[in-house]
């Protein structure tokens, strides 16, 4: 199986059965239940609605968490990374915030020290804008 070149155009991941097909009936089923509550408001249908509303909680939070995991780990791996390629700025390593550092991610190892440097220098915070600034793309195809 061919794996199609990562670049910043196409590294977001989505799962179209949870993020297009869940979604959508969680939110067909939400509307549905408040349909019901006011056209025909019963103990049943306030139940309804409060499963209805767990479920679009649920859904939020099972994509959260393993996202922000997945950001503490890559915070422990660029952290690494910058005592390897960047050991003049591994003392500096607790100034870079997660965003950064989860922008900086796909840097190659040789644009990585310029680009922690640049970051730190000019303050830039969004992980939008430091993977903008991104030439030499390193994929990662392990993201949750």
């Amino acid at each position: 199986m061919s794996v199609k070149p990562q670049n910043l155009a196409n590294h977001a991941r989505y799962v179209p059965l949870f993020h297009f097909v869940l979604a959508a009936m969680l939110l067909l089923y939400l509307v549905w239940t408040v349909r019901h509550v006011i056209v025909a408001p019963t103990p049943q249908h306030g139940v309804d609605l409060m499963m209805a509303l767990a479920f679009v909680i649920m859904f939020i939070y099972l994509r959260q968490f393993p996202v922000r995991v997945q950001d503490r780990v890559i915070r422990l791996e660029e952290t690494l990374r910058l005592q390897r390629l960047a050991p003049d700025l591994a003392n500096r390593a607790g100034e870079f915030s997660p965003e950064q550092l989860v922008g900086l991610r796909f840097a190659s190892d040789e644009e990585f020290p310029a680009l922690a440097r640049k970051v730190l220098e000019e303050k830039l915070m969004s992980r939008a804008e430091i993977k903008k600034l991104v030439t030499k793309w390193r994929p990662d195809y392990l993201r949750a």
